[in-house]
């Protein structure tokens, strides 16, 4: 079940990566649950896939170039665990702020729940203050 969880999520992963709209929609439907419940802020007003799709649109058209690495990566059970790096050049809007150019790296670590084959709970830490630091959003 493991090895199938780790593919299941390396085809997600690899979809961000692309940076294709389309694809990272389609992916989203293949491989997570209508339903799938994030214990994250997601600040869409929406739930399930169409939060994570709008989340995705939004990281993608404020950040064009963002690149997802995975640095680590720990199994138990029904949950993988990833800690990732991502980047990217602030090339459009970005939570009320216009694009500044400015590259950004800031680190995430995700919890992720897999039933039959899908993604269907997410537990989400990201280093939103770091990233806002880089915008110039917060002196620090």
């Amino acid at each position: 079940m493991s090895e199938q969880n780790t593919a299941v999520y390396s085809r997600f992963h690899n979809a961000v990566n692309s940076r294709d709209f389309d694809l990272n929609a389609k992916t989203i439907d293949e491989v997570v649950d209508p339903d799938v419940i994030f214990h994250a802020p997601v600040p869409m007003g929406v739930g399930g896939q169409e939060a994570m799709k709008r989340v995705w649109t939004v990281l993608l058209r404020a950040f064009p170039d963002v690149h997802v690495s995975t640095e680590d990566v720990i199994v138990e059970g029904d949950k993988v665990v990833y800690r990732q790096t991502v980047t990217g050049t602030h090339q459009g809007e970005y939570r009320g702020i216009p694009a500044t150019g400015r590259h950004v790296e800031y680190d995430e670590i995700f919890i992720v729940r897999f039933a039959d084959g899908r993604i269907v709970e997410i537990w989400g830490v990201v280093d939103v203050l770091a990233q806002l630091r880089q915008l110039g959003v917060f002196a620090g």
